[in-house]
């Protein structure tokens, strides 16, 4: 129903699909993983995202919660940058005209920001220009378990869930169209609603307790 209402991402395959793999970053503190777990009402979460297995794109992203709202700052990087970044090298960063990476500068000198788990799915997305509404089903989770080898096709991963789970996220500015809710009600009964993100899911496996 919503491919009959909304538009197919410009960026996907003929299924209207492509992979996503992100390299989550956290504090020496865990910081994000223990704020996202204790539901903190303001916190920040950064990552490096390619697609398709592919460093053609590769951009530097920050996540932040402001008590209901998210919003996400991106900046894209070079291959140079991003192996810099993952090295946890945050020399040269502090110059930058870019205030995500003196951010990402700042957090690794101050909290020793450090790459931690590698998250890969793949995505099927619908899209609407009004209230620039994405609505995106994340399938296949997999976790890197504690590798880092962002831009290694053969890096082992294993599934997050034991069945086949997909993941329903609607985003958009300010109001959802009447229609598309009435479209997306239609999930009330086969699905649950999860405060708990693929990063926290992919982090399960240290031992950490949710």
């Amino acid at each position: 129903m919503l491919a009959a209402t909304l538009n197919p991402d410009p960026h996907a395959d003929e299924n209207n699909e492509y992979h996503i793999r992100s390299l989550y970053f956290d504090t020496v503190f865990d910081s994000a993983l223990n704020e996202k777990i204790a539901g903190v009402s303001r916190r920040d979460k950064y990552r490096i995202r390619i697609y398709n297995l592919s460093d053609a794109v590769i951009n530097m992203e920050c996540k932040s919660k402001y008590d209901t709202l998210i919003s996400k700052r991106s900046t894209r990087i070079s291959r140079l940058v991003s192996e810099q970044i993952i090295a946890t090298d945050p020399s040269g960063l502090e110059n930058t005209s870019s205030g995500l990476l003196r951010d990402v500068f700042r957090e690794m000198r101050l909290n020793f920001l450090h790459p931690v788990v590698i998250v890969d799915y793949v995505r099927e997305a619908y899209l609407h220009p009004a209230e620039d509404i994405r609505i995106t089903f994340d399938k296949q989770l997999r976790t890197g378990l504690n590798s880092i080898d962002l831009f290694n096709k053969n890096v082992p991963t294993i599934p997050v869930f034991p069945h086949e789970t997909i993941i329903l996220e609607v985003k958009f500015n300010r109001t959802l169209p009447p229609y598309i809710s009435n479209i997306l009600s239609l999930a009330a009964g086969w699905s649950t609603r999860s405060a708990i993100s693929k990063y926290t899911f992919c982090r399960q496996y240290e031992g950490k307790s949710f």
